[in-house]
């Protein structure tokens, strides 16, 4: 029973870069909006302790003042006593419940404090408004005054200081960028060089220098790269050890055979010595193309080499057909691009006895080249697996129905040293596509 994964509603980054990035942004972010509202909150209360015993003593100088004065000039001194937030009113003011705010409770205590014993109070709320009450006393001739309460959390924000803050916040995220980017890059770096390392093992050495770890690493890659080279090496020089050893006894044989009287016998003979010769110097073929080739890639006409490729088939008698052209150069090791499509037209020629060559150019500026067949194809399952040495879906060893399942092999691996692709496809009605695609000269 499958189970479908639900999908998730944040995009996680695929790329380490953007990953640490993003963590170190957003914790710096939300460190420092944490820090600024911690450091605002304390801002508000040590200015708002500061603001109360400011109001408490002016408060209370104000209504002695306005109580040594007599009751005719008291009105002309309260636009001078008003504050930004309270004023003085000659009257009973307006009636109300207690406050209940915490902001005027505290306002409310302090004045009490400060007045409260000398001019007996009352304190109440100003309907429809939370922060703002209303203190009632009576002076000493019993006039009645009303402070008229108002009180505010700290000092405003400077305006420069959401500026200040966001380019804060723009330093941070770009000296994160820059730490994230400068510890990224040796990894980017390593990946790249593996990338890079092709069947030639002629990837350009990373530079062993940088912090410990870094250059640690680039040098353990290093030295991965000349070991895996030293093997392909003695490889290579087993594999041609051996094959030049065997073309000796190979040939004693044949000559051997030559001198035969059973002619029914040395035909076949003969037929096991060939198939014996063709399997080594493929196999040997095989080997070279695992460690590259040595062609350099260079400027050459594909129509041209296409049409020569369609003549010497067609001179050989075989049925073999060139559609379509490319109209500009290739970037292609020539003798490599000729022996991976004559692989592929041997292929489509063995086992549907007839081949087409289409070519064609790609919106994208690619040249694909198709070898068309109408033979007994492929099963989709095995279209992979083809590629593999000596995997044959025909069980025969005879070199005319199974051969030695090294020619798609070889083609790939040339096809890779190429930095080009090869796949195969069926073709609709039957029959076999393989397709390969190459870059076109710039």
């Amino acid at each position: 029973m499958s189970t479908l994964s639900t999908p998730s509603v944040l995009h996680w980054p695929r790329t380490l870069f953007a990953r640490l990035a993003l963590i170190l942004v957003v914790g710096l972010a939300l460190a420092q909006t944490f820090s600024f509202l911690l450091t605002m909150r304390e801002r508000d209360d040590s200015m708002t302790h500061v603001m109360m015993g400011y109001v408490e003593r002016e408060v209370a100088s104000s209504v002695a003042l306005l109580d040594h004065l007599p009751a005719n000039e008291r009105a002309a001194w309260l636009p001078r006593l008003a504050r930004r937030s309270y004023e003085f009113i000659l009257g009973p003011g307006e009636s109300g419940a207690p406050p209940d705010a915490r902001l005027s409770e505290r306002f409310a205590r302090s004045i009490d404090e400060g007045i409260g014993k000398q001019y007996p109070l009352t304190v109440n709320m100003v309907p429809g408004d939370k922060e703002r009450f209303q203190v009632h006393l009576k002076l000493s001739d019993g006039s009645p005054l009303t402070i008229d309460m108002r009180p505010m959390v700290g000092a405003p924000m400077s305006g420069w200081l959401p500026l200040v803050l966001a380019l804060q916040l723009l330093v941070l995220g770009a000296c994160c960028w820059l730490a994230v980017r400068l510890a990224t890059r040796p990894l980017k770096q390593l990946a790249k060089a593996a990338d890079a390392l092709g069947p030639d093992l002629k990837a350009q050495r990373l530079p062993e220098s940088g912090p410990d770890e870094v250059a640690r690493a680039a040098k353990a890659f290093n030295a991965m790269q000349d070991r895996v080279s030293m093997y392909m090496t003695q490889r290579m020089q087993i594999l041609a050890a051996i094959t030049h050893d065997l073309q000796t006894p190979i040939t004693r044989m044949r000559l051997r055979v030559d001198v035969m009287d059973d002619d029914a016998t040395g035909a076949k003979l003969q037929q096991d010595l060939k198939e014996m010769e063709s399997l080594v110097k493929e196999g040997v073929t095989y080997a070279r193309t695992l460690h590259g080739t040595n062609e350099p890639a260079r400027r050459i006409d594909p129509d041209a080499l296409f049409e020569s490729i369609v003549d010497d088939y067609l001179d050989a008698g075989q049925d073999v057909s060139l559609r379509g052209s490319i109209g500009g150069a290739l970037m292609a090791p020539p003798q490599a691009l000729k022996r991976v499509l004559g692989n592929l037209v041997d292929n489509a020629i063995k086992y549907a006895g007839a081949a087409e060559i289409e070519v064609a150019t790609r919106d994208d500026g690619r040249a694909v080249i198709s070898v068309l067949d109408r033979g007994p194809g492929i099963p989709a399952e095995s279209l992979d697996a083809v590629f593999e040495p000596f995997v044959r879906l025909e069980s025969s060893r005879n070199r005319q129905t199974g051969g030695t399942g090294l020619g798609l092999a070889i083609a790939r691996q040339l096809t890779l040293a190429m930095d080009a692709t090869l796949t195969l496809h069926q073709r609709d009605g039957g029959g076999l596509e393989a397709r390969l695609v190459l870059r076109q000269a710039s």
